[in-house]
């Protein structure tokens, strides 16, 4: 049976144009129309959520994420279509509505339960529980005003836990305060999980989504792009942009100074330019290619990587070295290589083509990363070198944190 039904739902806004805040310019605006703008959050969004089931709803900021949550949750009515609940809804939308600052935690648990439809003896007999659970034990009667506004999350979300929700809509709430509470917030969802709560979450953590969700929405500018299984609509949300990866800065000046190899040494001080060499072999693009082929700039952590060096050997070469090196945005060394090093014979080279790089398993969590790419000869004579020149972004599809993977596994 479905818990939600979503049919044909529209939502449009009208956007002013000019303000008027004062008695005169809104008696003188009764001869003068208004202009308004037309902006359409929403556009024929349709589906159902079945009883048990958790959808996850992905996209960009401003594709309407939000407001659809606010429909379902009968905060914002729609402009046109249906929207049938079936089950009690539980909205995480904004903790902490209702708190007010010159109350003590205490009081202002009690009210906000109120407002999230608790009755006076069951949240009396849960009050510790929810102080306990926020971490806030030493807190309790400290005036609201002198939290962190984490604190007050905390506090936010503690409380509304203690419902009993047949629906939980959440918006980013896996997102409040340190790892150690994050990890409660996510114990309390696998139990609703475990209790047959219907789950409709969203959220631009692709690794929580890819966890909980069986089904994930995926918007953009209001429109529906597609629904179905969680891993294939975040691969659509990934790699579906087809972005291309810049192109070098082309600067002009040259160097025909040797340089060292960019898989054994940082960046010299003295390297003033983006790129240096004499260009015999010119290096005229660097592609980033996903796990279907397309060519693009974001990928999925632990998904396969192909970077694509093109050149063009303006005359017969025997001795070129291919090589990279990927630094963080911050500018740290974190890894390079070459064809030499990877023992990879490379043959004559004569006029264009391209090299690839075949990287199994991107073993980035998060991040932007900077790509230097380099030819030169066996004894590191320079034929072009573009440092840091091209970008790629990797999505985490995990819940660890850090820079990079560490395969390991607890035991007991």
């Amino acid at each position: 049976m479905a818990a939600i039904e979503v049919e044909h739902l529209y939502k449009t806004f009208r956007i002013p144009h000019e303000k008027r805040t004062t008695l005169f310019e809104a008696l003188t605006g009764v001869f003068k129309p208004q202009a308004y703008e037309t902006f359409h959050a929403l556009k024929d969004i349709n589906f159902t959520v079945e009883d048990g089931e958790a959808l996850g709803i992905i996209g960009v900021n401003g594709s309407g994420k939000s407001t659809l949550l606010k429909i379902i949750a009968n905060v914002l009515r729609p402009t046109g279509g249906n929207v049938n609940i079936h089950r009690k809804i539980t909205p995480f939308l904004e903790l902490g509505v209702g708190f007010q600052p010159d109350l003590t935690a205490v009081e202002n648990v009690k009210i906000y339960a109120t407002i999230m439809g608790m009755q006076k003896r069951e949240i009396n007999d849960k009050l510790d529980e929810i102080i306990e659970f926020a971490g806030l034990e030493k807190f309790r009667d400290t005036k609201l005003k002198n939290f962190s506004s984490g604190m007050q999350v905390r506090l936010a979300f503690s409380t509304a836990i203690q419902t009993d929700p047949e629906i939980l809509l959440l918006d980013e709430v896996l997102a409040v305060g340190d790892m150690e509470f994050q990890q409660k917030c996510l114990d309390v969802l696998n139990q609703y999980q475990k209790d047959g709560v219907t789950i409709v979450f969203v959220s631009h953590d692709l690794g929580a989504v890819r966890r909980f969700c069986d089904r994930t929405l995926l918007l953009n500018k209001g429109e529906q792009v597609v629904l179905g299984d969680t891993g294939e609509v975040i691969d659509r949300y990934v790699y579906g942009g087809g972005e291309e990866a810049p192109t070098p800065s082309g600067n002009k000046n040259e160097s025909t100074k040797n340089e060292p190899d960019p898989a054994e040494t940082e960046e010299k001080p003295e390297n003033k330019t983006p790129r240096w060499g004499d260009r015999t072999v010119e290096i005229i693009n660097v592609e980033f290619h996903d796990k279907f082929g397309n060519k693009g700039s974001r990928f999925n952590s632990f998904d396969p990587m192909t970077i694509r060096i093109f050149y063009h050997a303006h005359k017969k070469i025997s001795d070129a070295v291919f090589g990279i090196a990927l630094y963080s945005e911050n500018g740290e060394n974190l890894f390079g290589t070459n064809t030499e090093l990877k023992n990879f014979e490379l043959e004559t080279l004569e006029g264009k083509g391209h090299v690839d790089l075949m990287i199994e398993r991107i073993p980035m969590i998060t991040g932007r990363f900077l790509l230097t790419v380099a030819v030169h000869t066996h004894d590191q004579k320079p034929y072009d070198w573009h440092d840091k020149q091209y970008s790629f972004d990797v999505i985490p599809t995990c819940r660890d944190v850090g820079l990079f993977e560490v395969p390991c596994n607890w035991k007991i």
